[in-house]
């Protein structure tokens, strides 16, 4: 019998304990009859009664709850969880024994061992669910975590940026840049040079930098092309601004709004002048390369290119601006406000100064001069000029800096003494035309201590420019460049032509052979333009075939060849197209296509820039009938083109004005003259096909010179550029024997074709020529087979005039 409980009475603290478990046992009740998820509600009644670990008066443990009924997750290490669970459930049997033991009924045991199996088998499940349930959660962590990631790189890039940089400083060699350490420029621009890696300046930089950006000089300077002209007065002009800015955030420091007085902001400070829309665009990149880093903008103000886009750069104020004259008077002109406020102005450039002084050319370029302020500060010099000007403190009145750099410098004994007797020149000299140097120089406001800086030699030509020429009829000249092209054609060319009409000519008939040429003119687009110079520089060997606006300041890296297809009106421009090549101190080559009536013309070009001798070009003129094949054979082609495409244009004119007038056009053509039209077009169309094709057939084989041989490679003879190319490939084998790649197939070569570039064929099989004696020689020849030529007309024409005759005598005695 079991003994029955003390009264209520006679335990009063047993009793309140009773009334607690009871509550707790009806909680727990209620607990279990809730629908669950796979979540925890968040409630304090559960955390009362799970909470705990005391194991009397009915309170779970938490090794007791059932997690089937509930969905619970019991807070344990993920390693030995099965040893801990094991565990549990040999305690629970230790004191179920006991209680075995105390007398408890079997009944009870069996119903305990059940149950225990049941716990076992839902635990097993249980674990099963668990870790597919962990599998999921980390996998849709490591995604959380990757996108996060990902942000993280994005947001951070630039400070990885900032760290990559500095990395690249920490590993610069300062002992290369050493000569830079002379010109004691800005950090930042140092870090720009040797982002760009100059490892040292070029002559001109070093004649230029000091006396411009230390001493504050103006410069007239002159040197070759390619010699990093525009970086000799590019570093001085953002030198001195940087110097500004830090001299203002000092001033800031110590007088607060005051500093705006040293470097006023939203000023025009630079103001750069090119004869062509490329140089323009080039010196522009070149100066946010340099200027890549700091707060300093620059704006290319060119034509071609839509004004509304330009004024609304000018709107957000650069300090360095570098424009052609005509768009920048004419947006001048036009009350453009940061163009016409030039109190402020500290440089004024003037590049390539030799091409501004043509008659007839730049007349906006005398304009903008005008409006210059002077630069003795003085406001009743210049208070026509600064009308439209903001009044400004004198700190903003800066002194203003002169460059005029040419590739040419012709100046007189006196040039200092002009200047000196001052910059205002009458007023009746202000309508006179800029015709040289010394007067642009003059009206720019060119200080009397100007540092002259002339490093042009006696030839004026770069040392690494090999120059040769080819003579020839004016008629065999695309031959000859049709030879250049295809026998030599490696590495980027620039072909010149003086005329628009001789090089649509050329770019025509290159094309129907199957070379690829971008044009270059000035009547083409400014995007155009732009999109063939891009092309040209993208094509390791490209073919630029242009007019004299691409002589000028235009560098492309990588062209080896220049050809004058026809030869320059001056000496000038003839240096500034050799230029093209040979750019910073790279080796190159330049050829002239010389006719007899050019012959005089070259000489007095070569004793303009006191050159006295020339290599003459080689030339396999066993090559040559060939070539001339193909030639004929597309300049037919090109005719029946040009042709057509002249019937199509007229034809679309008088359609197209007809149709503007709201005129009906009516064909008065009879059927006969349709039918005669309709068939020469077929017939025209049907000629086409036919020489299109025999010109296919003779392109899809290789050029080959007459005497080639099929079955002997020396059958035609070795000449001297042949045995160079046998003795660079015996070099090759000799270097290449013996190595792991022996059994691997070899490239095809082509003996005599597109293997030597034309500098290389000139320096194996040229020989120079002197120009004074040969010129007359060749003027000689010229005539004599002239005579020659006009010799055998005559006799053909005498012995034809014969023939006729003695035919009709013929006909007449028969009749």
């Amino acid at each position: 019998m079991a003994a029955e409980p003390p009264p209520l009475s006679s335990q009063p603290s047993k009793r309140k304990h009773w009334r607690k478990r009871t509550a707790q046992d009806s909680e727990l009740e209620r607990f279990e009859s809730l629908p669950w998820s796979s979540s925890l509600p968040n409630d304090d009644s559960f955390s009362m009664v799970v909470g705990t670990n005391e194991l009397e008066g009915g309170f779970l443990s938490l090794e007791e709850i059932d997690e089937a009924k509930y969905s619970l997750e019991i807070p344990q290490t993920e390693v030995g969880n099965r040893k801990e669970k094991k565990a549990s459930l040999s305690t629970k049997s230790n004191k179920r024994k006991r209680s075995d033991d105390d007398g408890s009924s079997g009944d009870a045991k069996v119903e305990e061992r059940m149950e225990e199996a049941k716990v076992e088998e839902k635990m097993q499940k249980d674990e099963n669910v668990k870790t597919k349930k962990k599998k999921k959660k980390k996998n849709e962590k490591k995604k959380t975590n990757q996108k996060e990631n990902e942000t993280q790189r994005n947001e951070e890039l630039p400070a990885v940026s900032n760290v990559k940089e500095d990395i690249e400083e920490e590993l610069v060699d300062e002992a290369e840049y050493y000569a830079w350490n002379e010109m004691r420029l800005h950090p930042l621009l140092m870090k720009s040079i040797y982002r760009l890696e100059f490892k040292e300046p070029t002559p001109i930089q070093k004649a230029c930098i000091p006396a411009a950006a230390h001493q504050g000089k103006d410069v007239v300077g002159a040197a070759e092309t390619g010699s990093g002209k525009t970086l000799a007065f590019g570093l001085p002009i953002l030198q001195r601004l940087l110097e500004e800015q830090e001299k203002a955030g000092k001033m800031l420091e110590k007088k607060g709004e005051e500093a705006e007085k040293y470097a006023p902001k939203g000023f025009l400070r630079a103001l750069i002048i090119t004869p062509t829309r490329e140089l323009a665009l080039q010196v522009t990149d070149h100066l946010k390369a340099v200027a890549n880093g700091t707060d300093i903008r620059v704006v290319s103000i060119v034509g071609g290119m839509s004004t509304e886009k330009q004024e609304r750069l000018l709107k957000k104020r650069p300090e360095i601006i570098v424009g052609t004259p005509g768009r920048l008077w004419e947006l001048a002109s036009g009350g453009e406000k940061h163009l016409v406020e030039l109190h402020s102005l500290s440089f004024f450039v003037l590049d390539e100064a030799d091409r501004m002084i043509e008659n007839g050319h730049f007349r906006e370029l005398q304009s903008i001069i005008d409006m210059l302020p002077m630069t003795n500060g003085s406001i009743e010099g210049h208070s026509q000029n600064t009308q439209d000007c903001v009044t400004v403190s004198s700190f903003q009145r800066k002194k203003r800096q002169t460059f005029v750099f040419s590739a040419t410098i012709a100046l007189s004994a006196d040039f200092r003494k002009k200047l000196k007797r001052g910059t205002l020149k009458p007023k009746q000299s202000l309508t006179d035309g800029l015709n040289s140097i010394e007067t642009l120089s003059e009206r720019a406001g060119m200080k009397a201590n100007v540092a002259i800086i002339d490093l042009t030699n006696a030839s004026i030509m770069a040392d690494k420019l090999e120059e040769s020429f080819i003579e020839c009829r004016e008629e065999d000249k695309d031959a000859y460049l049709y030879y250049i092209l295809s026998v030599h054609g490696q590495g980027r060319t620039i072909v010149f032509c003086t005329s628009i009409a001789a090089l649509r000519h050329i770019s025509s008939v290159l094309r129907i052979l199957g070379i690829n040429v971008w044009t270059l003119h000035a009547q083409m687009q400014q995007r155009a333009r732009l999109k063939a110079i891009d092309r040209f520089r993208g094509n390791e060997h490209g073919i630029l075939v242009a007019t004299d606006i691409a002589a000028r300041g235009l560098d492309i890296a990588g062209v080896r060849t220049v050809v004058h297809y026809q030869l320059p009106h001056s000496a000038e421009v003839y240096v500034h197209r050799s230029g093209r090549t040979a750019r910073a101190f790279a080796d190159g080559c330049s050829i002239a296509l010389i006719a007899a009536n050019e012959t005089s013309k070259f000489a007095s070009l070569c004793k303009s820039f006191s050159k006295e001798s020339f290599r003459r070009f080689p030339l396999e003129n066993a090559y040559i009938p060939e070539v001339q094949k193909r030639l004929s054979l597309a300049r037919q082609i090109d005719k029946i083109l040009r042709k057509d495409s002249q019937e199509k244009a007229n034809k679309s004119w008088l359609e197209r004005s007809a149709e503007s007038v709201e005129l009906v056009m009516d064909n008065y053509d009879s059927e006969e003259e349709i039918v005669s039209n309709f068939k020469q077009k077929k017939t025209t169309s049907m000629q086409l096909k036919k020489l299109q094709q025999e010109l296919n057939m003779l392109l899809s084989r290789p050029l080959q010179p007459r005497t080639f041989s099929r079955r002997y490679l020396a059958g035609a003879g070795v000449s001297p550029l042949l045995q160079d190319q046998f003795e660079q490939l015996a070099r090759q084998k000799l270097g290449g024997s013996g190595g792991s790649g022996e059994n691997k197939r070899r490239k095809l070569v082509v003996i005599g074709q597109d293997c030597v570039e034309p500098l290389q064929a000139l320096r194996s099989a040229g020989h120079e020529v002197h120009m004074h004696v040969d010129m007359k020689e060749m003027a000689e020849k010229r005539r004599n087979v002239e005579n020659l030529r006009r010799k055998r007309k005559d006799e053909k024409k005498r012995m034809r005039d014969q023939r006729r005759k003695q035919k009709k005598k013929l006909k007449m005695g028969m009749e």
